[in-house]
């Protein structure tokens, strides 16, 4: 226990686990008073979530999901609150998608210059709020979430026939020219499901861990928290604070850009009105949930994405989908109580483990113990 301070990973797992307990508590009262059968219906989410393709699909949905709360945390480790994540990732998948239909590149170059246009588009979006946060003084949540409907405006403007969009073939959606199987990258087989879990699943593992280094294993991870905690003290001790908090956007931006790269490199080859929206914000409340750690972010991200595939089966059984929203705002709003239950007890803990070890060194408890 005396390690329960030091440790960010234990506080994160320990809290994370009392607020799924209250979480299913919350859910069991509601399906209860809904007239449902609590047990009944977790045996049918958890047996539903645990079929091979469901477990493709949460794993797919899961890499989004992580990629989105890694871009979020970074602008949370700087205390800065990058809202814009949802239209910088949409916003670079679009062009991204564009540019990888338009060219046609050996295999590995044509999927770099794809990834590496969405990283640069999606960097370049959110780099335009850190700049009007240091000059002109615009908090990035204004700014960000009104880069957000300039990101849908454009994108709406460019995905249309005349320009950027073409009509996808068998349906009535409008989409980007379909990426060459040069830049596309193969899935992964999973034994027993149809599907295939996407490939760039690897790239969200690579992102978790590179957050890790930077952020804890660097000088400039150090300096990045550093004036997160307090921006007046990094500039006494050389840091130049203005200039973080734009890097701090621009990695935000670059790491929202690869959002989007796992589905489209992997399942939709082209950006399209059905491509999936919403997951900046999704992984708002994930980065929460993980407390902005890399492995509580994994752990978050995979839960999330398991309630939101096990949520399926509800409706063939007559039981409204919203019951497992109501189970994720339950645990987003009790973890936030439950780590800061957690921290204080472990503070404690610590406080009194060292008090008990002064007293055993000091001269009085040498006596004693003689």
């Amino acid at each position: 226990m005396t390690r329960l301070k030091t440790s960010p990973l234990a506080l994160t797992v320990i809290a994370a686990a009392l607020a799924l307990a209250f979480s299913i508590i919350v859910t069991s009262l509601v399906l209860s008073i809904s007239g449902f059968n609590p047990p009944s219906t977790f045996q049918a989410m958890f047996e539903f979530g645990t079929e091979p393709d469901s477990v493709v699909n949460t794993l797919n949905r899961a890499s989004t999901y992580y990629l989105a709360a890694v871009a979020v945390a970074i602008g949370f480790r700087m205390n800065l609150f990058n809202i814009g994540v949802d239209g910088q990732y949409r916003l670079a998948a679009m062009l991204a998608a564009a540019v990888g239909g338009a060219v046609t590149l050996p295999v590995v170059l044509h999927q770099i210059v794809i990834i590496g246009t969405a990283m640069l588009v999606g960097a370049m979006w959110a780099g335009i709020a850190g700049i009007l946060k240091v000059t002109r003084g615009v908090s990035e949540v204004i700014s960000t979430i009104m880069l957000n409907f300039i990101a849908t405006g454009i994108i709406a403007y460019l995905l249309q026939k005349e320009r950027l969009g073409t009509q996808v073939a068998g349906s009535d959606n409008i989409g980007t020219e379909p990426i060459g199987s040069s830049g596309q990258v193969a899935g992964i087989p999973y034994p027993g499901a149809k599907l295939e879990i996407f490939g760039l699943i690897i790239l969200a593992v690579v992102v978790g861990v590179a957050f890790h280094i930077v952020i804890n294993r660097t000088r400039f991870g150090f300096d990045l928290r550093a004036t997160g905690l307090s921006s007046s003290a990094a500039v006494a001790s050389g840091v130049d604070a203005k200039r973080m908090v734009v890097v701090a956007m621009v990695l935000s931006g670059a790491a929202a850009g690869l959002i989007g790269m796992p589905q489209l490199l992997g399942s939709s080859h082209s950006y399209g009105l059905d491509f999936p929206g919403g997951l900046g914000f999704i992984g708002i409340g994930i980065a929460l949930l993980g407390r902005n750690n890399p492995i509580g972010i994994a752990f978050a991200a995979l839960l999330w994405s398991f309630l939101d595939q096990s949520s399926q089966i509800l409706e063939f059984n007559e039981i409204p989908k919203e019951i497992v929203a109501i189970t994720q705002a339950a645990v987003l709003l009790s973890v936030v109580v439950v780590y800061e239950i957690v921290r204080r007890f472990g503070l404690r803990w610590q406080q009194q483990a060292v008090a008990a070890e002064l007293a055993d060194r000091s001269p009085t408890g040498k006596e004693v113990a003689a």
